[in-house]
């Protein structure tokens, strides 16, 4: 037998198989709740660098445990789909018809500077791999829009009232404070309708951007980062998506006293609660908390592993056939070995059979 032994991650030669330990934490919940997902996909940037700015992917069969795909490299080309050749914040949603996927980015390379982006790119893929991208330029799209100095974390959610997709992002013209805005996407998802309005207005007139809203039971929570006197997330609440939101409380619901952004929120598929995620910018690392109301949210950090360390990014579940697709085009033999000395995961001393094709323990 022509073999090779080698120390190779254990994560990785069952994500290549899909079952052993990995894909098995996708059956040990005694929940119910989504039958149809078996994992989640984190879309994520990674830095202030120009090669950072660009939309990584990663999996997560529980919700907790992360590997970057693509060994934690770019999987769309940030020079192809945007004016400014860099992209950040990306989020990713399924739509409504269970099949087609959208995905919305900050058009921005932060070397230019924190006022020097206009715009963002709209996304939109039928398999999570090819993806058509209509990058929009506020300034030259909309009128009245001279002072603008920056287009910020946009994210995307279906209207069941209007019956289409609304586009959230916050806007700062001139020496105003940053300001949650929506529109409505046309039908293709590559242009918008109309001309933006404002969703969120803040008590204090304190700028507000990193809008994230999730809906629970009839109401919409919207997570946003407030940068008054003590900048931090906080929750507002309303029954309408498009207007009415009030502040749940004065408090903060991140669980650091570190500065933090980039709330992202989703619910786990087992059906257990909420995991609310922030990016702690001036840290390096991000932060998982866990709630069942989406009011009280205790630290998970000790439940929660990943290969790559993220900057503001979100989370969708995903369904096995979709993981399988995703491993099969960003996974490579060069990956696998490459992951090898990277820390956080378990290794074990395999044994490589290159003639079947197979890995085993010896």
């Amino acid at each position: 037998m022509n073999h090779i032994r080698i120390k190779i991650s254990i994560a990785l030669i069952a994500f290549f198989s899909l079952n052993c330990q990995f894909a098995a934490l996708g059956q040990k919940s005694k929940h119910n709740f989504n039958q149809g997902y078996k994992g989640y996909l984190f879309a994520y940037f990674t830095g202030n660098q120009k090669s950072e700015e660009a939309i990584r992917f990663a999996i997560s069969m529980d919700g907790y445990h992360y590997l970057a795909l693509n060994h934690n490299e770019p999987v769309i080309n940030s020079s192809v789909i945007s004016e400014t050749g860099g992209v950040r914040d990306p989020h990713i949603l399924r739509c409504a018809d269970g099949k087609t996927f959208y995905m919305v980015a900050t058009d921005m390379v932060s070397a230019n500077g924190w006022n020097a982006n206009r715009g963002l790119v709209l996304l939109k893929s039928k398999d999570l791999i090819h993806w058509a991208s209509s990058p929009i330029n506020f300034q030259k799209r909309f009128p009245n829009q001279d002072s603008l100095l920056r287009v910020w974390a946009p994210q995307t959610i279906y209207d069941n009232v209007a019956k289409k997709y609304m586009v959230y992002f916050s806007l700062k013209h001139g020496s105003n404070p940053d300001k949650i805005y929506y529109i409505y996407a046309n039908k293709n998802f590559t242009d918008f309708e109309g001309e933006p309005k404002q969703l969120f207005f803040s008590p204090d007139n304190a700028a507000c951007i990193d809008g994230d809203i999730e809906q629970n039971d009839d109401k919409y929570y919207l997570f946003f980062k407030t940068e008054d006197r003590v900048p931090g997330i906080k929750i507002a609440v309303s029954k309408s998506l498009t207007s009415g939101y009030e502040l749940q409380s004065d408090q903060y619901v991140q669980q650091t006293t570190l500065p933090v952004e980039g709330a992202g929120t989703f619910k786990l598929n087992d059906g257990s609660g909420f995991i609310l995620m922030y990016d702690m910018y001036t840290s390096g690392r991000y932060q998982f908390t866990k709630s069942t109301d989406l009011k009280n949210f205790k630290v998970i950090d000790k439940e929660v592993t990943m290969n790559f360390k993220p900057r503001h990014g979100t989370v969708m579940p995903v369904t096995l056939k979709e993981i399988k697709k995703l491993i099969s085009s960003y996974t490579t033999a060069d990956i696998v070995l490459r992951t090898v000395n990277e820390g956080g995961i378990v290794r074990n001393e395999l044994v490589a059979d290159t003639v079947k094709k197979k890995v085993l323990r010896p």
